[in-house]
């Protein structure tokens, strides 16, 4: 049996206590396995598990996607509560994050670096390789392959590094694919490197069809054709459930709720079971 929760999301459930913010983090139950991937931006997936009765001090694993404060921001407070799940999270993940904002650099990175690690104990590790699988049916996916020439990565989008800004091309970021009956669930954080580029690497790396989709596309910023393609991609017959929200934008989520009946607006509290 696998069970996945989001904790937090952009947008309220009908569970009027669970607190909304801009971000994202699922809780995942795969048999006798727990783990988390993404933590939002604050400590509101630790409150919202607490009002949903799931249990957080005994996770095996938290993955985190890529190095942005709303997927990053909450994991110090998962830290202050336990330290004894693995950390996983990709290469670059501590490098200084910045979006270019009409001559400004508004800071996009983490609260935390690989000293506050050592200094609680966290066993961490980069996740390099381009398949890896953490717990029975559970992948961890890196290194994407840029299949679509139109999935270009914005260029506001920066790193400093040794006092000079250049292009952010997300190589940090990474993604979980878990397997079921069916097909396999992909959890997508922003898919910064794109989300067609990102599901086409599990379809080739993993040899099986995805089942479910869910998470964040980053569609709020796909115009004209290279939208078009990557809410066609999201028509596959083979992908059953299409629960995708956060970064995904408006736009994308009003034609996939009125033409796509797999869509589903994932949002905080929801859960999903699939055998």
């Amino acid at each position: 049996m696998l069970r996945i929760t989001t904790l937090v999301e952009n947008t309220a459930g009908e569970h009027h206590a669970l607190k909304n913010e801009h971000g994202i983090s699922f809780y995942i139950e795969k048999d006798d396995h727990k783990l988390l991937f993404d933590t939002g931006q604050s400590d509101a997936f630790l409150r919202n598990a607490t009002q949903m009765g799931i249990d957080l001090s005994d996770l095996e694993y938290v993955v985190i996607s890529h190095g942005h404060y709303d997927h990053s921001g909450g994991f110090r407070h998962i830290a202050a509560q336990s330290s004894s799940f693995r950390l996983r999270v990709g290469r670059g993940f501590f490098d200084e994050k910045y979006a270019l904002r009409n001559g400004a650099y508004d800071f996009l990175g983490n609260n935390f670096d690989e000293t506050f690690l050592r200094d609680h104990r966290i066993s961490w590790a980069y996740s390099t390789r381009k398949v890896e699988e953490i717990l029975p049916g559970v992948f961890i996916l890196s290194c994407f392959s840029r299949f679509q020439d139109d999935e270009k990565v914005n260029s506001r989008f920066l790193i400093r590094k040794d006092g000079k800004f250049v292009q952010d091309n997300f190589d940090d970021e990474i993604l979980l694919a878990i397997e079921t009956s069916r097909g396999l669930a992909v959890l997508l954080g922003c898919s910064h490197p794109g989300m067609r580029n990102m599901l086409d690497t599990v379809k080739k790396r993993l040899g099986k069809p995805i089942y479910a989709v869910l998470g964040g596309t980053h569609l709020v910023e796909s115009k004209g054709g290279s939208l078009e393609k990557s809410l066609e991609y999201l028509h596959d017959p083979e992908t059953c459930i299409v629960g995708v929200s956060h970064c995904t934008g408006e736009e994308a989520m009003s034609f996939l709720k009125e033409t796509n009946e797999r869509f589903l607006h994932n949002i905080t509290g929801t859960s999903l079971f699939l055998e």
